[in-house]
């Protein structure tokens, strides 16, 4: 599959670059797809969530009234879950929520993320650039000439460019990564996919190990 270079105003250079079919255009694993990006969301979640249980509620242990002849139920203890303010029954703890996926399993989900999106013809391959300061108004300007000024778009570098990711850093819809940030789930959830020229080759080496 060749894609055509294009540069920050949307133009075509005249270069032409060629994908390797191994990593855009396998046949997708749908599942592997859907347990790596099940563990990138799993281990996102802090664990931090704590109630408190009957133990551990501060609180006097005088009997709160005598245990017969007042027409209700025994009571004997504040911290009772049944009152206010009494312990949590089986309340939440701290807790690791991460999954482990294996090595291959990842890069066979990656790949079938990005054919998907090559499938799907969204993948836009653009020159290298650098931008001299960070410049939000710069960064939206190269969105708009490219088409996707209105959509969910990643840009994957082959090397951390502080600029441009200053430049995104703010925007809703747009995001700064390089090669080995990129996971499945920023593949899946971008509308558009646009990598960098100097990206490709080295990506694709990542993805064939």
């Amino acid at each position: 599959m060749e894609l055509n270079v294009l540069n920050i105003k949307g133009k075509e250079t005249g270069r032409k670059v060629k994908l390797n079919a191994e990593v855009f255009a396998i046949e997708p694993n749908d599942h592997a797809i859907y347990l790596d990006v099940k563990s990138h969301l799993a281990n996102k979640r802090q664990g931090t969530h704590k109630a408190k249980e009957r133990a551990e509620i501060v609180g006097s242990t005088r009997k709160i009234k005598k245990q017969k002849g007042t027409g209700t139920a025994r009571a004997g203890s504040i911290k009772n879950p049944l009152f206010k303010g009494g312990g949590r029954v089986f309340g939440p703890t701290p807790r690791d929520y991460s999954q482990k996926v294996n090595k291959k399993v990842k890069r066979l989900a990656r790949k079938s993320a990005l054919s998907i999106k090559a499938k799907q013809k969204a993948i836009v391959v653009l020159e290298d650039f650098q931008m001299d300061k960070p410049h939000t108004k710069d960064y939206l300007k190269m969105l708009a000439a490219l088409g996707l000024s209105d959509k969910k778009s990643m840009l994957v570098l082959g090397d951390l460019n502080k600029n441009v990711y200053l430049s995104s850093r703010n925007l809703k819809n747009s995001k700064v990564v390089t090669n080995s940030e990129l996971n499945t789930y920023g593949i899946s959830n971008a509308n558009h996919l646009i990598i960098s020229e100097g990206a490709i080759a080295e990506l694709e080496s990542i993805l064939n190990r």
